[in-house]
Formats: C-alpha cells, sequence, structure tokens
C-alpha cells in the first residue's frame, strides 16, 4: 500500500469510473486499474466491485478512501513541515574544521552572523585526512585538509575546494637559509624537522623532499598545531612547514616559498548531498566561499631575506 495507490481508490470513490480516474490523475486507464490490482494484493477484502458497466467501491473500499484522505492530509502536512524546515532562513547549521581552518574561517563566518540568519554551531576536530568524510554524519558542513596527491574523497559527500594553500619553509629569522629568497629541497633536506603526526597532509611534501635530495630527513618533533610548531622552531627546534595563509605569524619567523616540489594544500569543505537541500546550509556555503575569497586577498609575498 502506497500513497499512488490510495489516491486512485479515492478519486475512484468520487469520480465512479476508470476513466474519469485517469483523466483526473493524468494517467492511462491500464495503470489506474493497475494500481488498483497492487492495492489489492495488501487487502484480505475486496475494495471494488462491478455495478454494471461500472467499477465502483464496496463498503471497505470507501472506509479505506475516507482513511485515504486523512493519509493525504497528513503527508501534506509533513511536506509542509518539510519545506519550511529546509526553507528556514535562520536554521541553525553545524560546522567543523581542523584547527588552522576553525581559527582562521570561524571569525570570519560569526561576523557575517545576525537577525534572519543561520545560527552558527561550531566545533573543532583535528583527525586524519581520511577520517574527515566520516565527520559528515554529525556535522552540516566539515572544513577538511587535502593534498592533491592524496585519494579523492569518497562519491558520499559532495567536496568543494575553498583554498589552494602554499606550504613554505618557517625558520628563525637569523637562520642562515633566510638570506636565500627561497629554499629546494637540496638546501633543507639536512635541517631537522618539526612535523605533524602520520596520516596528516605535511609528512606528503617532506617525504617529496626526502626523495628529491635523495637523502632521509630528520622528524624531530612531532606537533600538529602550527602555533606550538612556531614556537619550537623559534627555539631552535628545526624547520616547518606552515601554510602561509591560516598559520597565525610569528614575530621570530620568517617563510620561504620551497620550490621544486609540490607544496600546496587543498582546504576543502565537504557535505552530505541531502544537507545543501537546506536553505542555512547553502547560505553558510556561500559565507565560506566569501571567507576564502577574503583569506586570499591578504596574500603578500613571504618576508624579502634580509640584506646582505
Amino acid at each position: 500500500m502506497n500513497e499512488r495507490q490510495l489516491q486512485v481508490l479515492r478519486e475512484l470513490g468520487e469520480l465512479g469510473s476508470v476513466t474519469a480516474t485517469a483523466e483526473a490523475l493524468l494517467m492511462t486507464p491500464s495503470a489506474v486499474s493497475q494500481q488498483l490490482r497492487l492495492l489489492q494484493r495488501s487487502i484480505p477484502v475486496p475494495l471494488t466491485e462491478r455495478d454494471g458497466r461500472r467499477l465502483v467501491l464496496t463498503a471497505a473500499g470507501r472506509t479505506l478512501a475516507a482513511a485515504a484522505i486523512e493519509v493525504e492530509t497528513a503527508l501534506a502536512r509533513a511536506r509542509s513541515t518539510i519545506d519550511e524546515f529546509t526553507g528556514r532562513p535562520d536554521a541553525h547549521v553545524s560546522v567543523t574544521a581542523f584547527h588552522s581552518a576553525a581559527a582562521t574561517f570561524f571569525p570570519l563566518l560569526l561576523a557575517l552572523a545576525g537577525p534572519g540568519r543561520p545560527h552558527l554551531a561550531l566545533a573543532d576536530n583535528d583527525v586524519a585526512q581520511d577520517q574527515f568524510p566520516r565527520l559528515t554524519r554529525e556535522y552540516d558542513l566539515v572544513l577538511a585538509h587535502h593534498l592533491g596527491p592524496a585519494p579523492r574523497w569518497p562519491d558520499t559527500v559532495v567536496a568543494t575546494t575553498l583554498l589552494r594553500e602554499p606550504l613554505d619553509v618557517a625558520l628563525p629569522r637569523d637562520h642562515p637559509l633566510a638570506a636565500k629568497p627561497h629554499l629546494g629541497p637540496h638546501d633543507v633536506a639536512d635541517q631537522p624537522w618539526v612535523t605533524v603526526h602520520d596520516g596528516f597532509p605535511l609528512l606528503a611534501p617532506l617525504d617529496a623532499v626526502a626523495a628529491a635530495a635523495n637523502r632521509p630527513l630528520t622528524l624531530a618533533h612531532r606537533l600538529n598545531d602550527f602555533t606550538a610548531a612556531a614556537e619550537v622552531v623559534a627555539a631552535g627546534g628545526g624547520l616547518a612547514l606552515m601554510p602561509r595563509w591560516t598559520a597565525r605569524p610569528h614575530p621570530a619567523l620568517t617563510l620561504r616559498p620551497l620550490t621544486g616540489i609540490p607544496a600546496r594544500r587543498h582546504i576543502d569543505v565537504l557535505h552530505r548531498p541531502d544537507r545543501a537541500a537546506r536553505r542555512a546550509v547553502r547560505t553558510i556555503l556561500t559565507d565560506l566561499h566569501q571567507a576564502a575569497a577574503t583569506i586570499q586577498s591578504r596574500d603578500t609575498p613571504v618576508d624579502p631575506p634580509p640584506p646582505a
């Protein structure tokens, strides 16, 4: 038994013929008869009977047709509720992001908050790259990090790139390599490194550095938080890769572009397809792209090397 079958039964009871029912529902008479047969299979008593050349409802059929009105009314009310839910501009939208993206994007989203705007629920989640799609079960929108060579996101989520962010070498301002305008793999391969834990995307460029220089790197410290990593670099603990736009500047550090290998990460926004049916979610998606444009517009060349 389904909504269409009940609708056919109801119209037959009101119009009195298969032909008139078919015309009212924009169906063929054979399609009407088929729906009636399918409905009859689920009901243990006859729903229709012949009255001369006409097909009419039995007492059981009339009872079910009356119930069909209640069903259609309830479904219409449910659809109206869903329409209201999906169309509300001020509905709640949950957004999660890894730490550096949260620190950069969340203030820009909150700056747009106001009456008639979506209500944001923000959270941070510092997870390995392959764990981000799972977060779309819990959150409307997920800001995820991704390196170009890494596997694509699964087809179960919709992914849009917000930023393609350069990864620069962070080093103390008085470090000998700071005199160079840019650094290649052979420049940095013999240095100790402050890097992230396994499963996080900044390891892949270091693997590329090691391959290009044909020597293993010394991974001296493992820190996922860029603020902590910057302090360790400033204290002489080694070099680190830092995202150019989403890591907070440190007064004792300078950044140098890393050349000769791919050194860029994507910041993507992930969501399940059904989440974008909501107007409030679409609004925040637009806000995220606007925020990304603002972040990228702040781009300035990395600090020039000191004069010789």
